[in-house]
């Protein structure tokens, strides 16, 4: 006999060799019906696996967040069953399960083009309604290949190829069809439920690599539920309406071109938005950091002591001189502060040294991985590093979460969630430092929780960490529901040993400073397509780059628009006077377009009575005041957070 723990604790015997199927049916029949698999000891199983051991055993229901990774899983198996039916002799390769959905790459002669999608949909849901039984087989290796070559699956055969020795050869089929693959999958067919939808082709390289054949690549969404499913297509047509790069040329903020990949190039009203992000970050900093700026290109040998040769070598941007010294364009701004850290002597009565740096750097990424602002190639990050006692480590964790959750909430992102990842596999430092760190850092995430009243989330991601210290990621949801991982804690015991980095300690002794990284929105340019994003462009008045545009109705009240427009400039409000020989409402929809917040119009009325008229960004809606109480209310308003608050 063997016992099985259940999650409500409660223990149960059965003989040796049971299935989950029979432990759910022995509950009741109802739960055998909903179960789609297994997890015993943590590990996902097929519900039809047995089971010979003791072990703690969880019932997967639909409802369950684990059931998702299943119900993708199959559908990828019924798509690529779909194709081979509908086009015999199509080569099926991989289909993994990816975030909110899966896809799988196929080799056929004409590539698939998207009106093939409701086709396959269609046969997807005629697979499904035969509720076939996903049945596990294991086959030796030469019989896998055997098969695979005898029906034309060249790639299956390089697949099986590719498995470990001793790992076993897994088969599963549904009906007729089978595919190599590791598992597990649920019951039937049928329990993938209708919640799915085929989205796009692509053109994709057989393992990731150009020097391969190109396939095409089949995406899908699936979802437990319908409401799942209709939530996710809207969010992702809001996406669309919300993209930075539609609404970076609708705004005017910036450019790319070929002559520069992955560089910005910023206009005037993106640049000022840059500028309303980074000087608001100062006003933030001002008490605590001491802010510094380090060289933009170093010597190669500093970037082999810091160990970024070694590491980071193909992402830097190197060159050589005429006297054959090599030198690197900084990807990161680390090492740079540990020199300005190690210039003069430090004593314990300088710690904690906070120092910071809106850091200019440039990081090779291929021109694949490029996306407008998301993914460049040079950015501006918003780093900082605190050079700290081990003593103070706790509080500087508990000064920089303060901060970047301030920093958030003044952005309107108050959905946060904290990550502690923990000791990778691979990693410098001693037991017994990562020890002291990993049970501050944990002591610290927990009460992060504890303040905010359960407001603010937190996870463990095990065996995550940077190889040189435990890390704090934070996550933050955005207007429509996206999650973005944005800033970071990172302890680090590399750096300052590397570089000999040392403080006099109080006994006189020289001890190694803790290292902290530091940033809150990361990558400048990131975040603002993130906050581009997030207001779809309806940016709050403090931040938004043009705060407002006069535009005369006639062209009479020319010389009162003027004298409006001076007034508001003089008030310190950024904007435009709009004069043109073109209709008003011509005007309203263009500034409109361009996400102006506020359209002043002014007319012969508002200039004989000293008054103006405004429209707010996404109302049709017009208030009229006089010129003094539209300046004192527009000022009021245009007010940073963080000064509201002092």
């Amino acid at each position: 006999m063997i016992q099985l723990t259940f999650p409500d604790n409660s223990v149960r015997e059965f003989e040796a060799g049971v299935s989950g199927l029979d432990v759910a049916g022995s509950i009741s029949k109802s739960l055998q019906k909903k179960s789609l698999a297994m997890a015993l000891d943590g590990e996902l199983r097929d519900l039809s696996d047995v089971i010979e051991h003791n072990a703690k055993i969880e019932l997967i229901t639909r409802d369950d967040p684990r059931a998702l990774e299943l119900i993708r899983h199959d559908c990828a198996h019924v798509m690529a069953e779909a194709v081979q039916e509908l086009w015999p002799g199509t080569q099926v390769t991989i289909g993994p399960v990816i975030e909110n959905g899966f896809y799988y790459d196929f080799k056929r002669e004409e590539p698939f083009t998207p009106e093939d999608l409701p086709v396959i949909e269609k046969k997807m849901r005629q697979i499904i309604e035969r509720n076939a039984k996903f049945t596990k087989e294991i086959w030796s290796r030469d019989e896998a290949k055997d098969y695979f070559r005898q029906q034309g699956e060249d790639y299956k055969v390089e697949l099986v190829d590719a498995i470990p020795e001793g790992e076993s050869v897994k088969i599963y089929r549904q009906g007729d069809w089978l595919d190599l693959c590791r598992g597990p999958h649920m019951v039937s067919t049928n329990q993938i439920g209708s919640a799915f939808k085929l989205m796009k082709v692509a053109g994709a390289y057989w393992r990731g690599d150009s020097d391969n054949e190109m396939l095409t690549r089949i995406y899908g969404t699936a979802w437990a539920n319908d409401n799942d499913l209709k939530a996710y297509l809207h969010m992702l047509e809001e996406a669309e309406k919300r993209d930075h790069r539609k609404l970076g040329r609708e705004m005017d903020l910036y450019h790319f071109q070929e002559e520069g990949p992955g560089v910005v190039f910023w206009h005037h009203k993106g640049w000022q938005l840059f500028q309303n992000l980074t000087n608001y970050m100062r006003r933030r900093l001002a008490d605590d950091y001491q802010e510094v700026n380090a060289p933009q290109i170093l010597d190669k040998s500093l970037w082999e002591t810091s160990g970024h040769w070694e590491w980071y070598h193909e992402n830097m941007f190197v060159t050589e001189t005429e006297d054959e010294r090599v030198f690197a364009i900084k990807p990161m701004n680390c090492p740079g502060h540990v020199q300005i850290f190690k210039h003069g002597l430090k004593s314990y009565r300088d710690l904690p040294l906070r120092m910071a740096e809106f850091g200019a750097v440039s990081r090779y990424e291929p021109s694949g991985a490029l996306h407008g602002l998301m993914r460049v190639r040079a950015f501006t990050q918003d780093d900082a590093h605190v050079f700290c006692t081990e003593d103070q480590l706790a509080d500087e964790c508990h000064k920089i979460n303060d901060l970047i959750l301030a920093v958030y909430k003044d952005f309107g992102f108050e959905e946060i969630v904290v990550k502690l990842s923990t000791r990778p596999e691979k990693r410098v430092g001693s037991d017994e430092v990562w020890d002291h760190a990993e049970e501050v850092m944990s002591e610290v995430l927990k009460q992060i929780e504890e303040r905010s009243g359960g407001k603010i989330k937190t996870d463990i991601l095990e065996g995550e960490g940077a190889f040189y210290g435990p890390k704090f990621e934070y996550t933050l949801r955005d207007a429509i529901g996206r999650e973005w991982q944005c800033g970071t804690t990172q302890v680090d015991f590399n750096l300052p040993e590397r570089f000999g980095a040392f403080y006099v300690d109080r006994d006189g002794e020289k001890k190694q400073p803790v290292m902290v990284h530091r940033a809150i929105c990361g990558s400048l340019e990131r975040f603002l397509g993130i906050l581009i994003e997030n207001f779809a462009g309806h940016f709050p008045l403090w931040l938004a780059p043009q705060q407002y545009v006069v535009a005369a109705i006639t062209s009479d009240a020319d010389d009162y628009a003027a004298e409006v427009h001076k007034a508001m400039k003089a008030a310190g409000l950024r904007g435009e006077l709009d004069l043109r020989n073109e209709k008003i409402n011509y005007k309203v929809r263009e500034h409109s377009h361009a996400k102006v917040p506020v359209i002043i119009a002014v007319g012969k009325r508002e200039a004989e009575e000293k008054t103006v008229s405004i429209r707010r960004l996404g109302s049709r809606a017009q208030t009229n005041m006089t010129l003094d109480e539209a300046i004192q209310s527009l000022s009021d308003e245009a007010v940073a957070p963080d000064l509201k608050q002092s």
